[in-house]
């Protein structure tokens, strides 16, 4: 089975403030005192959980997209938001412990376009709530009457987007029913997709206006120490393949253990199938030097028993 398409490769990039200790990558394996962890009993309530979990140290709204103009180009898109506690508990105004990140982006073949927006919160600078659905930070927006139909909005210095998703199938768990393992030693988030949007409206660049049409993936996740302290980075993939079922396969590197490797094949109708670390593979094929490192920008992916041998590359290494 061929992939049809690179929905995307990203790396989950979130400094946490402080001294740098043995916190693992990005200060996601810090020590969790305080905070709300993962449940392996937990079962999603819709639309509840689509808002904010404050009582979790960190959270994502995280949109990826594959587009294609109508000038005949191919064009990826990001938008992200991430909450972030500083400190457990929950405060009303300036005394709020949570903060927030947007990061938005527009891929083409020759270029990458991005910027970032930094809040706090209880102010009303940024903020989710799950009925209707809206995410904001300033005036990047992704709202809606419900996050399967949402209008999702960014401006940068030299870019924006104006474009609507619609879910076409239904909201999917990752891992065992949505508690989603990160590491040999037992780090978890609560993690669940929406793989199906439809894509339609424009991209402003430099070059003009274009109108776009595509595919999305949304991810979920919430959790409060989600990595160990020897893992080092991760790498993650979303695929749409032919026949219409997705892949979402991620890679953890881990200083001591190796690679922590976990995917989720899903039916076109939705219908999950996870597999535990080790099953699928992730191979870096190439490296491209951005910003002085060494990024992988192709990969081989296996999935034994689904017929899933393929390679993704990146639009733009």
């Amino acid at each position: 089975m061929n992939a049809r398409r690179l929905l995307a490769l990203a790396c989950l990039l979130w400094l946490w403030s402080g001294p740098v200790q043995a916190q693992g990558f990005a200060g996601m394996a810090s020590d969790a005192t305080g905070f709300a962890l993962p449940d392996p009993a937990t079962r999603f309530e819709f639309p509840a959980d689509h808002g904010p979990h404050p009582d979790f140290r960190i959270e994502w709204w995280y949109v990826t997209a594959t587009l294609t103009g109508d000038d005949g180009r191919e064009y990826g898109l990001q938008w992200t938001l991430f909450r972030s506690a500083l400190a457990p508990g929950t405060r009303d105004g300036w005394d709020s412990p949570q903060v927030w990140m947007g990061h938005a982006a527009v891929t083409t073949p020759d270029s990458h376009f991005h910027a970032e927006r930094f809040a706090r919160d209880g102010i009303g600078q940024a903020g989710v709530t799950p009925t209707p659905f809206a995410a904001w930070i300033d005036d990047w927006q992704m709202a809606g009457p419900s996050l399967s139909d949402v209008r999702l909005t960014a401006t940068g210095a030299d870019f924006a987007y104006d474009v609507t998703l619609k879910a076409e199938g239904p909201f999917v768990p990752q891992g065992e029913n949505g508690h989603s393992f990160k590491a040999a030693t037992g780090q978890a988030s609560h993690y669940y997709s929406q793989p199906f949007y439809r894509v339609a409206g424009s991209l402003s660049l430099p070059g003009g206006t274009v109108r776009v049409t595509g595919e999305a993936w949304l991810d979920r996740e919430w959790s409060s120490q989600p990595l160990a302290e020897e893992q080092t980075g991760w790498d993650w993939l979303s695929l749409h393949l032919d026949g219409g079922a997705k892949l979402m396969v991620y890679r953890i590197r881990d200083a001591l253990r190796g690679p922590y490797t976990v995917a989720t094949w899903i039916e076109p109708d939705g219908t999950p199938a996870p597999y535990p670390d080790g099953v699928a593979t992730m191979t870096p094929l190439e490296r491209t030097t951005v910003a002085g490192r060494q990024v992988p920008t192709a990969w081989r992916v296996t999935l034994p028993g689904r017929g899933v041998d393929l390679e993704a590359r990146a639009m733009n290494p």
